[in-house]
């Protein structure tokens, strides 16, 4: 009896032990893909944003409005900073990592508010992609809905801040939902022929993550599944909703309520 119960606790012990470690084995993989997946994202916004923001000089750049100008430096800041919590993980400084997180959580906060003022007032100027024939109001819907997607998921990578692999993955596919705009912008004409083949880079990206996960894993992390289930549906039914009676319903509310507190 006794020596049953000797083998059944060097059982549970090595069975922890694994659990523990089966993850380390991955890890450099892990942080290799995720600063890779970083660099990525940071390379397809400078690719967008380059000719009429990055080489116009930035803070010097012929923008609509001061409020373009501070969200696109907070959005700017918020690439970053992704960047630098990937490093600062990959490095073992996991610690910094944690002090940053609540200017993280500031940072989102204010991503989220700038991007839904900039989406209203560009809507109220009247704006839509050049040669899109996409009414203003339609197209309202899709910044917007971007934006709260951003919202949404970076809420549950919050949330889920304790799990490491959860957390991450939840920050990534965030960063992923307000990517179109970059992807938008980038200088090849069948971007601006075919609008929806931007939410098809969008999910290219995360098809990486999940060819990652299945890799080295052999099955979608939870996170990959629930966060990239929801920003595919996101991406897919921005344009639908915008052409609704509802949102234009919204989209006309909204905009007296902006010019009539301007």
């Amino acid at each position: 009896m006794r020596a049953l119960r000797t083998h059944h606790r060097f059982y549970r012990t090595f069975a922890n032990m694994a659990t523990i470690a089966s993850p380390r084995v991955n890890r450099n993989l892990d942080n290799r893909f995720f600063a890779g997946m970083a660099l990525a994202i940071a390379a397809a916004v400078l690719l967008g944003f380059a000719r009429t923001y990055f080489l116009a000089g930035m803070f010097h750049a012929k923008l609509p409005s001061p409020l373009v100008h501070v969200h696109a430096a907070v959005f700017l800041s918020w690439i970053i900073f992704l960047a630098v919590q990937i490093w600062l993980v990959s490095s073992g400084r996991v610690g910094w990592h944690r002090q940053l997180g609540m200017f993280g959580a500031a940072l989102a906060f204010a991503v989220v508010v700038l991007g839904l003022l900039t989406a209203t007032q560009s809507f109220a100027r009247g704006f839509s992609p050049p040669g899109s024939r996409i009414p203003p109001a339609t197209f309202y819907a899709i910044p917007m809905l971007q934006v709260l997607t951003f919202c949404v998921l970076f809420a549950a990578g919050f949330i889920k801040r304790v799990d490491g692999a959860a957390h991450k993955r939840f920050m990534l596919i965030a960063t992923l939902a307000i990517l179109g705009p970059a992807i938008s912008r980038w200088p090849f004409p069948i971007v601006h022929k075919i609008p929806p083949l931007i939410s098809v880079i969008v999910v290219l990206f995360l098809l990486s993550l999940v060819v990652f996960d299945l890799w080295t894993r052999r099955r979608i992390h939870r996170a990959t599944a629930t966060g990239g289930l929801f920003l595919v549906i996101s991406q897919f039914s921005m344009f639908p909703i915008g052409q609704t009676h509802l949102w234009h319903r919204f989209a006309d509310w909204t905009l007296k309520l902006w010019t009539g507190a301007g």
